[in-house]
Protein backbone atom coordinates (compact mmCIF):
# COMPACT_ATOMS: atom_id res chain seq x y z
CA UNK A 1 0.00 0.00 0.00
CA UNK A 2 1.30 3.47 -0.82
CA UNK A 3 0.91 7.11 0.01
CA UNK A 4 2.58 9.18 -2.70
CA UNK A 5 4.05 12.40 -1.31
CA UNK A 6 5.96 13.55 -4.41
CA UNK A 7 6.46 12.70 -8.06
CA UNK A 8 9.82 12.74 -9.82
CA UNK A 9 10.85 13.01 -13.45
CA UNK A 10 14.08 11.05 -13.69
CA UNK A 11 16.11 8.56 -15.63
CA UNK A 12 19.51 6.91 -15.24
CA UNK A 13 21.31 10.22 -15.81
CA UNK A 14 19.63 12.04 -12.92
CA UNK A 15 16.52 13.66 -11.46
CA UNK A 16 15.05 16.23 -13.83
CA UNK A 17 12.21 17.58 -11.68
CA UNK A 18 10.37 17.01 -8.41
CA UNK A 19 6.64 17.69 -7.99
CA UNK A 20 5.65 17.50 -4.30
CA UNK A 21 2.08 16.89 -3.18
CA UNK A 22 1.24 20.26 -1.66
CA UNK A 23 -2.14 19.36 -0.13
CA UNK A 24 -1.44 17.92 3.32
CA UNK A 25 -5.11 16.98 3.65
CA UNK A 26 -4.70 14.63 0.69
CA UNK A 27 -1.69 12.95 2.31
CA UNK A 28 -3.65 12.46 5.54
CA UNK A 29 -6.60 11.03 3.61
CA UNK A 30 -4.34 8.63 1.71
CA UNK A 31 -2.77 7.36 4.94
CA UNK A 32 -6.19 7.06 6.59
CA UNK A 33 -7.37 4.97 3.63
CA UNK A 34 -4.49 2.54 4.04
CA UNK A 35 -4.59 2.21 7.82
CA UNK A 36 -8.36 1.82 8.12
CA UNK A 37 -8.77 -0.89 5.50
CA UNK A 38 -5.98 -3.30 4.53
CA UNK A 39 -3.86 -2.37 7.54
CA UNK A 40 -0.14 -1.90 8.05
CA UNK A 41 2.45 -4.29 9.49
CA UNK A 42 5.51 -2.17 8.63
CA UNK A 43 6.22 1.17 6.98
CA UNK A 44 9.01 2.57 4.87
CA UNK A 45 9.32 6.29 4.23
CA UNK A 46 11.30 7.58 1.26
CA UNK A 47 11.60 11.07 -0.16
CA UNK A 48 9.60 13.48 1.99
CA UNK A 49 10.16 16.78 0.25
CA UNK A 50 9.07 19.41 2.78
CA UNK A 51 8.74 20.22 6.46
CA UNK A 52 4.94 20.05 6.23
CA UNK A 53 5.05 16.65 4.56
CA UNK A 54 7.33 15.19 7.25
CA UNK A 55 5.25 16.58 10.08
CA UNK A 56 2.00 15.38 8.48
CA UNK A 57 3.31 11.86 7.94
CA UNK A 58 4.71 11.70 11.48
CA UNK A 59 1.40 12.92 12.94
CA UNK A 60 -0.53 10.21 11.10
CA UNK A 61 1.90 7.47 12.12
CA UNK A 62 1.52 8.54 15.75
CA UNK A 63 -2.27 8.62 15.36
CA UNK A 64 -2.33 4.95 14.39
CA UNK A 65 0.39 3.85 16.79
CA UNK A 66 2.64 2.61 13.99
CA UNK A 67 5.75 0.84 15.29
CA UNK A 68 7.80 -0.89 12.60
CA UNK A 69 8.80 2.31 10.80
CA UNK A 70 11.84 2.25 8.52
CA UNK A 71 12.99 5.79 7.70
CA UNK A 72 15.22 6.25 4.67
CA UNK A 73 16.32 9.88 5.13
CA UNK A 74 16.61 10.94 1.50
CA UNK A 75 18.26 14.34 1.77
CA UNK A 76 21.63 14.29 -0.03
CA UNK A 77 22.07 13.75 -3.77
CA UNK A 78 24.65 11.42 -5.29
CA UNK A 79 26.78 14.48 -6.07
CA UNK A 80 26.62 15.59 -2.42
CA UNK A 81 24.07 18.39 -2.76
CA UNK A 82 21.44 19.02 -0.08
CA UNK A 83 18.01 18.10 -1.50
CA UNK A 84 15.85 19.42 1.35
CA UNK A 85 15.55 22.84 3.00
CA UNK A 86 16.94 23.14 6.53
CA UNK A 87 13.42 23.25 7.98
CA UNK A 88 12.66 19.81 6.50
CA UNK A 89 15.86 18.32 7.89
CA UNK A 90 14.95 19.69 11.31
CA UNK A 91 11.51 18.07 11.03
CA UNK A 92 13.16 14.70 10.49
CA UNK A 93 15.06 15.18 13.74
CA UNK A 94 12.14 16.48 15.80
CA UNK A 95 9.18 14.50 14.43
CA UNK A 96 10.17 11.37 12.51
CA UNK A 97 13.37 9.95 14.00
CA UNK A 98 11.93 9.70 17.54
CA UNK A 99 9.19 7.33 16.32
CA UNK A 100 11.36 5.36 13.90
CA UNK A 101 12.25 1.74 14.44
CA UNK A 102 15.21 1.98 12.04
CA UNK A 103 16.85 4.86 10.19
CA UNK A 104 18.98 3.92 7.18
CA UNK A 105 21.29 6.81 6.25
CA UNK A 106 24.19 6.35 3.87
CA UNK A 107 27.54 7.78 4.86
CA UNK A 108 26.92 11.21 3.32
CA UNK A 109 23.53 11.53 4.97
CA UNK A 110 24.88 10.32 8.32
CA UNK A 111 27.66 12.91 8.39
CA UNK A 112 25.22 15.60 7.31
CA UNK A 113 22.71 14.67 10.02
CA UNK A 114 25.45 14.70 12.63
CA UNK A 115 26.50 18.19 11.57
CA UNK A 116 22.91 19.48 11.66
CA UNK A 117 22.34 17.96 15.11
CA UNK A 118 25.64 18.96 16.73
CA UNK A 119 27.14 21.71 14.56
CA UNK A 120 30.36 19.72 14.13
CA UNK A 121 31.86 17.70 11.28
CA UNK A 122 32.52 13.98 11.67
CA UNK A 123 35.33 12.33 9.72
CA UNK A 124 35.03 8.63 8.84
CA UNK A 125 38.16 6.81 7.74
CA UNK A 126 37.67 3.35 9.21
CA UNK A 127 35.14 0.86 10.51
CA UNK A 128 35.67 2.10 14.07
CA UNK A 129 34.93 5.67 12.96
CA UNK A 130 31.73 4.49 11.30
CA UNK A 131 30.66 2.63 14.44
CA UNK A 132 31.15 5.80 16.47
CA UNK A 133 29.08 7.79 13.97
CA UNK A 134 26.25 5.24 14.22
CA UNK A 135 26.39 5.60 17.99
CA UNK A 136 26.06 9.37 17.66
CA UNK A 137 23.04 9.07 15.34
CA UNK A 138 21.36 6.75 17.84
CA UNK A 139 21.07 9.77 20.13
CA UNK A 140 18.58 11.28 17.64
CA UNK A 141 15.87 8.90 18.86
CA UNK A 142 15.41 5.79 16.67
CA UNK A 143 15.47 2.29 18.14
CA UNK A 144 18.10 1.20 15.60
CA UNK A 145 20.57 2.92 13.30
CA UNK A 146 21.65 1.14 10.13
CA UNK A 147 24.62 3.03 8.74
CA UNK A 148 25.10 1.91 5.15
CA UNK A 149 28.69 1.41 4.04
CA UNK A 150 28.39 1.50 0.26
CA UNK A 151 29.88 5.00 0.06
CA UNK A 152 32.87 3.94 2.16
CA UNK A 153 34.30 0.71 0.76
CA UNK A 154 36.97 -0.65 3.07
CA UNK A 155 40.22 -2.49 2.65
CA UNK A 156 40.80 -5.89 4.24
CA UNK A 157 42.00 -4.25 7.48
CA UNK A 158 38.78 -2.19 7.79
CA UNK A 159 40.34 1.16 6.89
CA UNK A 160 39.47 3.44 3.99
CA UNK A 161 40.72 2.53 0.56
CA UNK A 162 44.13 3.67 -0.68
CA UNK A 163 46.07 2.88 -3.83
CA UNK A 164 48.03 0.23 -1.97
CA UNK A 165 44.93 -1.32 -0.36
CA UNK A 166 42.11 -1.53 -2.91
CA UNK A 167 38.53 -1.87 -1.75
CA UNK A 168 37.36 -5.35 -0.89
CA UNK A 169 34.60 -4.97 1.69
CA UNK A 170 31.37 -3.10 2.27
CA UNK A 171 30.44 -3.04 5.96
CA UNK A 172 26.89 -2.03 6.95
CA UNK A 173 26.62 -1.24 10.66
CA UNK A 174 23.54 -1.79 12.81
CA UNK A 175 23.51 -0.26 16.30
CA UNK A 176 20.75 -0.72 18.89
CA UNK A 177 22.15 1.38 21.72
CA UNK A 178 24.09 -1.51 23.24
CA UNK A 179 25.36 -3.83 20.53
CA UNK A 180 26.85 -3.50 17.06
CA UNK A 181 26.00 -5.87 14.23
CA UNK A 182 28.39 -5.77 11.26
CA UNK A 183 27.15 -7.05 7.91
CA UNK A 184 30.00 -7.59 5.47
CA UNK A 185 29.59 -7.89 1.71
CA UNK A 186 32.00 -8.06 -1.15
CA UNK A 187 32.44 -4.67 -2.83
CA UNK A 188 31.11 -4.82 -6.40
CA UNK A 189 32.57 -2.48 -9.00
CA UNK A 190 29.66 -1.29 -11.14
CA UNK A 191 27.97 1.96 -12.12
CA UNK A 192 24.53 0.38 -12.00
CA UNK A 193 23.42 1.04 -8.43
CA UNK A 194 20.42 3.32 -8.99
CA UNK A 195 17.81 2.74 -6.28
CA UNK A 196 20.02 0.77 -3.91
CA UNK A 197 19.09 2.64 -0.72
CA UNK A 198 15.38 2.77 -1.49
CA UNK A 199 15.32 -0.93 -2.29
CA UNK A 200 17.18 -1.86 0.89
CA UNK A 201 14.82 0.11 3.15
CA UNK A 202 11.76 -1.30 1.36
CA UNK A 203 13.10 -4.84 1.68
CA UNK A 204 13.80 -4.36 5.40
CA UNK A 205 10.23 -3.15 5.97
CA UNK A 206 8.89 -6.13 4.01
CA UNK A 207 10.91 -8.59 6.07
CA UNK A 208 9.81 -6.94 9.31
CA UNK A 209 6.21 -7.31 8.14
CA UNK A 210 6.87 -11.03 7.63
CA UNK A 211 7.86 -11.31 11.29
CA UNK A 212 11.65 -11.37 11.11
CA UNK A 213 13.60 -9.74 13.96
CA UNK A 214 15.44 -6.55 13.04
CA UNK A 215 18.94 -8.06 12.56
CA UNK A 216 17.51 -10.94 10.55
CA UNK A 217 15.38 -8.65 8.38
CA UNK A 218 18.42 -6.50 7.64
CA UNK A 219 20.70 -9.46 6.84
CA UNK A 220 18.16 -10.94 4.45
CA UNK A 221 17.66 -7.56 2.78
CA UNK A 222 21.36 -6.84 2.39
CA UNK A 223 21.84 -10.23 0.73
CA UNK A 224 18.95 -9.50 -1.64
CA UNK A 225 20.30 -6.09 -2.62
CA UNK A 226 23.86 -7.40 -2.98
CA UNK A 227 22.67 -10.02 -5.47
CA UNK A 228 20.59 -7.40 -7.31
CA UNK A 229 23.70 -5.23 -7.71
CA UNK A 230 25.86 -8.20 -8.72
CA UNK A 231 23.46 -9.05 -11.55
CA UNK A 232 24.65 -5.74 -13.12
CA UNK A 233 21.57 -4.91 -15.17
CA UNK A 234 22.90 -2.39 -17.69
CA UNK A 235 20.13 -0.02 -18.76
CA UNK A 236 20.33 3.59 -19.93
CA UNK A 237 23.18 6.02 -20.46
CA UNK A 238 23.92 6.72 -16.79
CA UNK A 239 23.72 4.81 -13.52
CA UNK A 240 21.36 1.98 -14.31
CA UNK A 241 19.03 0.36 -11.77
CA UNK A 242 19.79 -2.73 -9.76
CA UNK A 243 17.90 -5.82 -10.88
CA UNK A 244 15.00 -6.22 -8.46
CA UNK A 245 13.76 -9.34 -10.26
CA UNK A 246 17.01 -11.28 -10.21
CA UNK A 247 15.65 -13.95 -7.89
CA UNK A 248 12.80 -14.84 -10.21
CA UNK A 249 15.32 -16.81 -12.25
CA UNK A 250 18.26 -17.26 -9.85
CA UNK A 251 16.32 -18.80 -6.96
CA UNK A 252 14.68 -21.62 -9.00
CA UNK A 253 18.14 -22.67 -10.21
CA UNK A 254 19.52 -22.67 -6.65
CA UNK A 255 16.65 -24.84 -5.45
CA UNK A 256 17.30 -27.39 -8.21
CA UNK A 257 20.91 -27.64 -7.13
Amino acid sequence: MTCITALTAQNTTGVKAIFPVSDMGFIETALDAVFTDVGVDAIKTGMLASENTIKTVAKCLRKYGAEQIVVDPVMISTSGSQLLPDSAVSAYLSDLFPIACIITPNMQEAKFLHKVATGTDFSVESLEDAKELAKELFKLGPKYVLLKGGHLPLSANYTSVTESSPSQIVADILYDGKEYYIFESKFIITKNTHGTGCTLASSIASNLAKGLPVPGAIKKSIDYVHDAIADDLDLGKGNGPINHLHRTYIEPLRKRQ
